[in-house]
């Protein structure tokens, strides 16, 4: 029997890595890989993350890999992180929090309106190319006040300017695309749109995640955190992936405004 297929079956009976005194969740198996990455693909990770924020929504998280068993294990074996994440460092989007994770399940780059620089791109490529990391999630979120800043051309200090820079080009996209919109529906476009952005910025200046993308090694995918609902909006990989896996140049995508704001369906 492989060592990951016997590992499966004694964390099944939650007897592995010395956690013999309780259950081993199917979702926690990953933490007991001692190989490169976390042992599970993108989609098995992003079903992680969508079970994990649903029961973030119905108020029953689970808490996990916060106990001194877990503290042990990353200690000793390192991390296996199933998502490097690029998000805001807004203070109400704790990531590990609305996905109901735990110590080393997460990889989390956060800066001011989730754009994707030097240091951010280079942050995600060690999780890529070094942690083995099989998603890739970029989240923006609603009432974002880096996208709000720019689209108020508001005027601000020190480094914050050169910092919020990559956001301009999605928010003059998305004024290009929703001409009559204003408001907070424009926000919303204008922050989904960044969304974009950054995906297509990480594609086009890493030569790291673009290889393990068009191989298939990595997965690239886009969501959107509303603060008021708690909810995980899944945008799904870039529209135009494959004419920047190719190195063609951006056509879209539009992000159309909303007349009204909804909450978002969860997506089945």
């Amino acid at each position: 029997m492989h060592r990951r297929e016997f590992l499966r079956y004694m964390a099944a009976l939650g007897l592995a890595a010395g956690v013999g005194r309780r259950l081993v969740l199917p979702e926690e198996v990953w933490a007991l890989e001692s190989g490169p990455g976390p042992g599970i693909s993108a989609d098995e990770a992003l079903k992680i993350l969508r079970d994990g924020n649903a029961r973030y929504l119905e108020g029953k998280p689970r808490y996990p890999h916060q106990g001194r068993e877990r503290w042990a294990l990353t200690a000793g074996q390192g991390q296996h992180p199933l998502a490097a994440m690029l998000s805001c460092s807004d203070s109400r989007v704790p990531v590990e929090l609305i996905f109901d994770q735990g110590l080393g399940d997460l990889f989390v780059v956060r800066v001011a309106g989730n754009a994707a620089a030097t240091d951010e791109i280079g942050s995600l490529e060690y999780a890529v190319d070094y942690l083995h990391t099989p998603l890739l999630v970029v989240l923006g979120h609603s009432q974002c006040g880096a996208v709000t800043a720019v689209l108020e051309n508001a005027k601000l200090p020190g480094s914050i300017p050169a910092l919020l820079a990559p956001i301009r080009a999605a928010v003059a996209r998305a004024r290009a695309e929703n001409p009559g919109a204003a408001g907070e529906a424009l926000l919303e476009a204008a922050i989904k749109d960044n969304v974009w952005q950054a995906m297509e910025d990480i594609l086009q200046k890493s030569i790291l995640i673009k290889a393990g993308v068009k191989a298939g090694k990595t997965k690239l995918v886009g969501a959107f955190y509303e603060l008021d609902t708690g909810q995980v909006q899944w945008l799904g990989p870039h529209p135009n992936q494959e004419k920047l896996l190719s190195g063609k140049g951006r056509e879209g995508p539009k992000t159309p405004a909303r007349k009204a704001k909804k909450p978002p369906k969860p997506e089945e």
